[in-house]
């Protein structure tokens, strides 16, 4: 099992530079895959709009930028009971890392 120390914590950017959310992953991309879930979902994953999202690491001066989507989808079969019928999922690529001059 992964030990929390082993987790870096990634803030989400709005085009103003306000942070809003923060999400957690050993990398830059599981981060940003929490935060695609997050996004409008689209009805099947072809029809899903790419939308940008910006991640600045917390401490550091790095924004990682993708290109996130998100999409609902059915439920597996072999699901929990208190899981709902239609789940959303997402995916992201990663465009590129930018500096900033100041956090």
């Amino acid at each position: 099992m992964a030990r929390d120390n082993d987790k870096r914590n990634f803030a989400l950017r709005t085009d103003n530079g306000e942070e809003t959310s923060v999400f957690s992953g050993r990398t830059p991309r599981q981060a940003a895959l929490k935060a695609a879930r997050r996004l409008d979902p689209a009805g099947s994953e072809s029809a899903a709009a790419e939308q940008e999202i910006r991640l600045r690491e917390k401490g550091k001066h790095k924004v990682h930028v993708y290109d996130a989507w998100a999409w609902e989808e059915e439920a597996p079969d072999d699901k929990p009971d208190w899981m709902p019928e239609e789940i959303t999922k997402g995916n992201v690529s990663k465009q590129g890392v930018e500096h900033l001059d100041e956090i």
